[in-house]
């Protein structure tokens, strides 16, 4: 028996595709009306969340935070099974995600945290990755389990919290490129670009395809060797700000990212590769 706590867009579709295959599942949500919406799948509304969990094996979570998380299974663990394996999808802090591997273990539970980078329909059709850290016993013996709901299982080695911060990793870049493409369509609508053509430019001409070897050449933090000068790339940034302004369209990334690149030319370096702004990430 299962237990699914959280019926947000990924906890309702994971639970979709567990019970297409024939697996018993019994579900909770803070607002019952959305766990009601899987009766019709199969499921099991349970109101209380101690009844929730009753019986478990497994107890998966998709919640929305490290305070949300503690709280709903300090609520749920009165019902808690001996020995029941909790695994939790929600995207936290890896602080978070060590500090309860260790709590509920020393409570005589197993935690995993298994993060993903999937989305509802990922979660119906077992596709997208799934990130794992820990304890490699934990994680062999829950493999076929975790398998079974993602495209990828993606382990990440011994080290608790490293799916966790990861995976925030990875959201922040996710965050920061749909930011860049956000002000590139503003800036295609300041000039009386259509977003077709921006969109037929990147079919052509697709920087992203390089992004696995900019990343290299930036952690190798060789700068002194410019292909755009810091300078020249502010200058670039200073005509896109204008472009934007005088047609009264607001750009989310560039104005910051010119201040970065101020701070660096008056520290010396407008003649280094404009990458030169990340030398103090590294």
């Amino acid at each position: 028996m299962k237990a699914f706590l959280g019926m947000g867009l990924l906890g309702s579709s994971f639970v979709k595709a567990m019970l297409a295959k024939g697996e018993q599942v019994q579900v909770w949500n803070r607002t019952l009306v959305k766990a009601q919406a899987l009766e019709a799948n199969g499921a099991k509304v349970l109101e209380d969340i101690t009844d929730a969990v009753k019986n478990a094996d497994i107890i998966h979570l998709t919640l929305k935070d490290d305070d949300t998380v503690n709280e709903v299974m300090k609520a749920a663990s009165a019902g808690f099974k001996p020995g029941v394996i909790i695994i939790d999808h929600t995207t936290t802090s890896a602080k978070g995600a060590v500090q309860r591997t260790a709590d509920w273990k020393s409570r005589g539970f197993t935690y995993l945290h298994a993060p993903v980078f999937m989305g509802p329909s990922n979660a119906l059709e077992g596709s997208g990755s799934m990130l794992v850290s820990g304890d490699q016993g934990v994680i062999e013996r829950l493999e076929s389990e975790l398998s079974k709901m993602t495209g990828r299982l993606i382990n990440l080695g011994t080290q608790d919290g490293k799916a966790a911060a990861l995976k925030l990793i990875g959201n922040s870049f996710l965050l920061s490129m749909t930011a860049g493409l956000s002000d590139t369509l503003a800036l295609a609508k300041a000039q009386g670009v259509s977003s077709g053509d921006v969109a037929e430019l990147f079919s052509s001409w697709n920087p992203g395809a390089n992004m696995p070897n900019r990343l290299n050449k930036l952690i190798e933090g060789n700068f002194t060797s410019p292909s755009w000068e810091l300078d020249m790339a502010r200058k670039d940034a200073g005509l896109m700000m204008k472009v934007a302004d005088e047609a009264q369209v607001k750009l989310a990334v560039i104005p910051g990212l010119a201040a970065v690149m101020d701070s660096w030319i008056e520290k010396g370096h407008g003649n280094e590769d404009w990458s030169v702004i990340v030398k103090d990430s590294l």
